[in-house]
């Protein structure tokens, strides 16, 4: 187990330690908010935006930004001041930090998604409603009247995990998972909702399908969304959605 190393010591409120000789972790916080959710987006923005010499990628989760390295690069690098390369890299997201703390915010992009809630495409939408006493025109109600952030990709390429809905529809996963859910499929697991952008085995709720594309490699942006972003719901009938799928 790595040992942690806190950085920002006049700075409690930011630690990072090490995860491996080729990464390092800033943890913006320790309960998942919009808020917190705006500061790492931000700071994972302006660091790909200003790299520093061996940077490789950075990995945005609920309340961490993770940032690996080539440990080659970082430990010849001049431009980084430090004996070591978690020095050097964590003094160099130090003052980052700081730059970043005097700048404006740049807002995430709002995306609007069509989503068909018929039971054919939902399988689990009656059970929902069915768990929490409700008609399944409120759940409708309910998970299309909310404005969704992206918390962070993962589980697979292009699957956004949404915060902000409303609590009322929080169903736990299935006992048994399904051995294939249908790419699109709209699907509710405890607190989240998320949408599944390729086929795959899964045990969230399903309670709806979007015909649009979340993930294709072969364009410049392969994901759709990104963490930071915001999501909007738009109720859709059966017929939108098979021309809307027909025209994918």
């Amino acid at each position: 187990m790595v040992a942690m190393k806190t950085l920002f010591k006049s700075d409690p409120k930011l630690p990072i330690y090490s995860l491996s000789e080729q990464a390092v972790t800033i943890e913006f916080g320790r309960e998942i908010s919009g808020d917190t959710l705006e500061v790492i987006t931000e700071f994972d923005r302006s660091l790909c935006q200003n790299p520093f010499p061996g940077f490789i990628a950075s990995v945005p989760a609920y309340t961490t930004l993770s940032v690996f390295f080539d440990p080659v690069r970082v430990i010849l690098s001049e431009g980084l001041t430090g004996k070591d390369c978690f020095e050097k890299v964590s003094g160099y997201l130090s003052q980052l930090r700081e730059k970043q703390e005097n700048t404006t915010a740049t807002a995430g992009n709002i995306v609007t998604i069509p989503v068909c809630y018929d039971p054919e495409l939902g399988p689990d939408i009656a059970e929902v409603a069915k768990t929490h006493k409700l008609t399944v025109d409120s759940v409708i109600q309910l998970h299309s009247s909310v404005e969704y952030c992206v918390h962070m990709i993962g589980f697979m390429p292009g699957f956004a995990y949404l915060g902000g809905m409303n609590e009322s529809l929080a169903t736990p996963r299935k006992g048994t998972p399904r051995s294939a859910v249908p790419a699109g499929s709209v699907g509710i697991a405890g607190k989240q909702t998320g949408i599944y952008p390729l086929q795959t085995p899964g045990g969230w709720q399903l309670i709806g399908q979007t015909p649009v594309k979340l993930f294709d490699a072969n364009r410049a942006q392969p994901s759709l969304l990104k963490a930071g972003d915001r999501v909007i719901f738009k109720p859709i009938t059966r017929l939108e959605f098979d021309h809307l799928a027909a025209a994918e």
